[in-house]
């Protein structure tokens, strides 16, 4: 299996605990509040991370321009990222999350030109307008059965999470091929922890009882977000990052939603509605348009590598 290859089996495992998590972490904060589990979620997996590295820690000796980008990152691609994402998942649907994250695509085509310096083509543009109306019949969705209530406020959320995340993918890019991914996140997750620290710490002052309190709900959140939302996921994701290019990265976000859409229907009994599938289907034929890359689907990739190795 080449770098190429490796970088896409390691993508692939990000995206699918990614699309688990949604509908986990709107279980768990049935428990805990979002700043305290962001918190945990990055603390501990800094202190995972910590003993998985050993006497492998380096400190960053990067110019300031690298350490300008490695601290956007965190605060795009991780601090901006969460915060969105809990508390879009406190309003609304947790199958909506990887659906709309699954939109990130469109997002990056958008900037490309402006960030990677890469020309805007027809198709890209025609993509972008066909994935723009899927996500907006997933955001607009609540206004067609109960009005301007909280679940339309949730989408927004998850929208803005959507930009973070697209933001930290097109500001890492360069700085995950230079540099260690591993070191890279390791940093990342410190600056997510002291960044939550405060906010976590305010809710503790709004409640003593919160961690006496906990129970598998919380406690599922915390660890599946310290062992495999984060520590797998991002070192997972960091490290396919640096082997292909980040248009490309951002392709495989459509692997989220179907793990989350499958385990949210079982797990939280949310209805699959005519918009989540019209919407879906637009964000995806919208990337089709764009790039016409859906028939080179990162698991067909490594089918065909399979069959060589069988042959």
């Amino acid at each position: 299996m080449n770098p190429v290859q490796k970088g896409i089996l390691a993508l692939i495992i990000a995206n699918v605990i990614w699309g688990f998590a949604s509908p986990i972490f709107k279980w768990s904060m049935g428990n805990i509040p979002p700043f305290t589990l962001a918190f945990l979620r990055f603390f501990l997996a800094s202190i995972i991370m910590t003993v998985y590295l050993r006497g492998k820690i380096r400190l960053p000796r990067y110019d300031k321009k690298e350490l300008l980008a490695l601290l956007l990152y965190a605060q795009t691609g991780i601090v901006g990222n969460i915060i969105f994402f809990f508390f879009g998942l406190q309003l609304t649907l947790a199958m909506n999350a990887p659906v709309i994250a699954s939109a990130a695509p469109i997002m990056i085509f958008l900037a490309a030109p402006f960030f990677l310096h890469e020309k805007l083509k027809t198709k890209k543009i025609i993509g972008m307008a066909v994935g723009t109306l899927g996500i907006l019949a997933i955001v607009l969705e609540p206004i067609y059965y109960n009005g301007l209530d909280g679940n339309f406020l949730g989408n927004i959320f998850l929208v803005l999470a959507t930009i973070a995340g697209a933001a930290g993918t097109l500001v890492g890019r360069k700085l995950f091929q230079e540099h260690d991914p591993i070191n890279l996140m390791y940093w990342a997750f410190i600056i997510g922890a002291v960044t939550f620290a405060p906010f976590a710490a305010y809710e503790f002052g709004k409640d003593p009882t919160l961690y006496s309190s906990l129970n598998i709900q919380g406690i599922t959140g915390i660890v599946f977000g310290a062992v495999f939302s984060s520590t797998i996921a991002y070192m997972c994701y960091g490290w396919g990052l640096s082997k292909i290019a980040a248009s490309e990265a951002s392709l495989f976000s459509y692997v989220d939603p179907i793990a989350g859409t499958v385990l949210a229907y079982f797990m939280l009994h949310e209805p699959i509605t005519i918009p989540f599938i019209v919407g879906g289907a637009l964000i995806f034929l919208g990337i089709y348009i764009a790039e016409r890359r859906l028939h080179y689907h990162p698991l067909h990739r490594l089918w065909r590598k399979i069959e060589n190795v069988v042959k």
